[in-house]
């Protein structure tokens, strides 16, 4: 394409009272976070064993990252044929030991992630982070809802941890820091007892956020999950316990789009938790027929979140992805998702709104029709491409070649 292929793009958006070069400075402004553990599988540093305690990658594509210096490298590539500045979002499995002491997880601390801050620095970036209740000894099918009281007060020592870390990462990148709590209890089979595990479960948050923390530097975001492997029946954790956890302790609910059922519209969701908190937080991923973890596509799902994300501001969101393929090359994973996330993102810039609210509120529900199915085929390609440009960047498939270049050079050398 040309510059006078972006200009008759331009001209068509503009006869719908849309301004593509609004469009393009507004979708340079949205930070993406982007996820560490698609690089290695949701390993981190800790030990060798990989995922487990309801989290489970599959695939054995060549490459993987196995140590710090290794993971941010393969991070910078990706961020390097993605458009824009983003961010990166962290898990507490990742804390680098720069002294070759290794310390539990109740027990990390702000020093443990100062590599991590370094590296954000350098790039001028922002860090979010998650706790990890997963991976370990005492993740054995219930965390914080656990029937033991040591296992809970473990578990709960953890989550005041990553809250104080989560305060550093907001102090020193002076960037609030979005700090995510999610937990992989469940049961595989019904249980007699739904009440008892949530009623642990509802304590042990309220300890982890009766430590007051800095909401200028720490934003915590809780997180439902309505099953998984291993807890196909029940979890205490559901939706519904999550969003009157949020509502009544001025928390945000976070919507993974991977963690309901298949058929259910995730986009629709937004507005409601919007009219009630005012911020939204948001895990992208794609499942495949359950919480797979798939990378995501530019699909009718992404699409539609996209949005409503849109319409309702995008200051208003922190937005990250959330999946983990080791069946295929990992940079190209984090490079395509990032991507189709900001295309969905431009789509939805390119909306004449006002507009089709206007017809909407008047009742022209034909006309309404019509005018959204048309927009379908409107030149999104023309404005996507100039947008890339500016970033020197391709905007077609051709970023595969540097990806490619890269696994022959470096990750295949990883033996």
């Amino acid at each position: 394409m040309s510059k006078a292929t972006y200009e008759a793009a331009r001209k068509q958006y503009a006869r719908i009272g849309v301004d593509t070069e609004k469009a393009l400075a507004s979708l340079a402004a949205i930070p993406i976070s982007m996820h560490c553990w698609q690089g290695d599988d949701v390993g981190g540093f800790e030990n060798d064993l990989g995922a487990s305690g309801g989290i489970q990658t599959t695939g054995n594509y060549p490459g993987k990252a196995r140590t710090p210096a290794e993971l941010m490298a393969d991070i910078d590539k990706a961020f390097s044929l993605i458009p824009g500045r983003h961010r990166l979002n962290l898990h507490a499995c990742y804390a680098v030991f720069e002294d070759g002491k290794k310390v539990d997880r109740d027990k990390l601390e702000p020093k443990h992630f100062r590599a991590w801050v370094d590296f954000a620095k350098k790039r001028r970036i922002g860090l979010d982070f998650n706790p990890t209740f997963f991976s370990h000894p005492l993740a054995d099918g219930l965390t914080l809802a656990s029937e033991d009281p040591r296992v809970r007060a473990f578990w709960i020592r953890h989550g005041i941890q990553c809250l104080k870390i989560a305060e550093y990462f907001g102090k020193e990148l002076g960037s609030p820091c979005g700090v995510n709590f999610w937990v992989p209890d469940g049961f595989k089979d019904d249980p007699t007892d739904r009440f008892g595990p949530r009623k642990r479960l509802k304590e042990s948050y309220d300890k982890i956020f009766k430590y007051r923390y800095n909401k200028k530097l720490c934003v915590p975001t809780i997180e439902s999950k309505l099953f998984g492997i291993g807890v196909e029946s029940c979890t205490p954790g559901s939706h519904e316990f999550y969003l009157c956890y949020a509502m009544k302790n001025n928390l945000l609910c976070l919507l993974d789009t991977g963690h309901f059922h298949i058929s259910e519209n995730v986009a629709d969701k937004i507005s409601s938790l919007m009219l009630f908190s005012g911020k939204v937080a948001f895990h992208v991923s794609r499942p495949v027929r359950w919480d797979s973890d798939h990378v995501i596509r530019f699909n009718d799902d992404v699409r539609a979140c996209a949005h409503e994300i849109v319409r309702l501001g995008p200051k208003n969101f922190l937005i990250a992805l959330d999946y983990f393929d080791a069946s295929i090359n990992r940079i190209a994973a984090w490079v395509l998702g990032m991507r189709n996330m900001q295309k969905a993102l431009l789509e939805a810039l390119l909306e004449p709104t006002k507009t089709l609210v206007g017809l909407q509120n008047a009742r022209q529900y034909t006309e309404q029709l019509v005018l959204q199915e048309e927009l379908k085929t409107y030149p999104l390609a023309a404005v996507w491409e100039e947008f890339c440009s500016r970033a020197g960047l391709p905007a077609d498939e051709s970023w595969m070649k540097d990806v490619l270049d890269y696994e022959q050079k470096v990750l295949l050398a990883r033996k």
